[in-house]
């Protein structure tokens, strides 16, 4: 096997007009380290709290558009939100610390680190000061894929490292914004998300029109949590595209994060 020595992060601003509302965006790109942040609600906390996880399709984070903008909406509610910044070389190699080099593992290791992400949450629940049973995930696009694996795959993804990897990495509510990667051949779900009564609540939303990841993802996820039994909301609207997340594009999918709230409060969560 050839090494592949990944070059250090770096972050890279760009502008599309026609798809991000005429602001840039900007990525990160070779993380190989991650980290979680954590912000504080700007007003009295509710006690829930939800990580997000960017997307970018596995090689890059939209570290702003789908992430710090969605941070100042969720602290404006109440919560305590987690920005997880999680491994995406943009080789799309996965950086293995014993080698130091790129490598395809079994598992991904953003799957990885989104569950060692929830267990510390979750273990540290007191010192944030939320409710260890009001803990969700927010995704968007491979994100989004990244809260369907969290909310199905329970069982580590790594080596345990210490006690915290004891604690549960099942999130309590997820939120899955036009997700990717879970419709396949024939419209089949991903076999690896093995969707069962254990599958929390789930809000689903995606533009009819998406470019990017088809509503396959969204419906054929939703067929398997409706035969599961699992609570879930799902919105479907005409327009759209991809990555459209907090900016505002003339189009009703703008009222999306009323509608989670919305939810969330239908659900006892906040």
């Amino acid at each position: 096997m050839e090494d592949v020595k990944l070059p250090p992060e770096y972050s890279e601003t760009a502008t599309n007009p026609k798809r991000f509302a005429g602001r840039p965006v900007a990525g990160a790109f070779n993380v190989t380290v991650p980290t979680l942040t954590v912000f504080p609600p700007q007003q009295p906390g509710n006690g829930t709290a939800m990580l997000v996880f960017p997307g970018g399709g596995f090689s890059k984070l939209a570290i702003d558009l789908e992430g710090s903008e969605v941070r100042d909406w969720l602290t404006s509610t109440g919560t305590t939100c987690v920005l997880v910044k999680y491994h995406v070389p943009k080789s799309r190699h996965h950086y293995d610390e014993d080698c130091h080099c790129a490598v395809t593992p079994k598992h991904l290791l953003a799957l990885q680190v989104a569950q060692r992400a929830i267990r510390l949450v979750r273990s540290r629940a007191s010192e944030l000061k939320i409710n260890p049973r009001k803990i969700g995930v927010i995704g968007f696009s491979a994100g989004g894929y990244l809260v369907a694996q969290t909310s199905n795959i329970f069982e580590p993804a790594y080596e345990p490292v210490d006690e915290i990897d004891k604690v549960s990495s099942r999130p309590d509510f997820a939120i899955a914004m036009f997700p990717g990667h879970l419709c396949r051949s024939g419209g089949s779900l991903d076999p690896g998300i093995k969707v069962t009564k254990m599958t929390p609540p789930t809000f689903l939303l995606q533009a009819w029109d998406d470019p990017v990841d088809p509503i396959c993802n969204s419906i054929v996820y939703a067929r398997a949590l409706d035969e599961a039994g699992v609570p879930a909301e799902v919105h479907l609207f005409a327009k759209g595209s991809h990555a459209f997340a907090m900016r505002p594009l003339g189009h009703p999918v703008e009222r999306w994060p009323t509608l989670v709230e919305d939810w969330l409060k239908d659900t006892g969560i906040l």
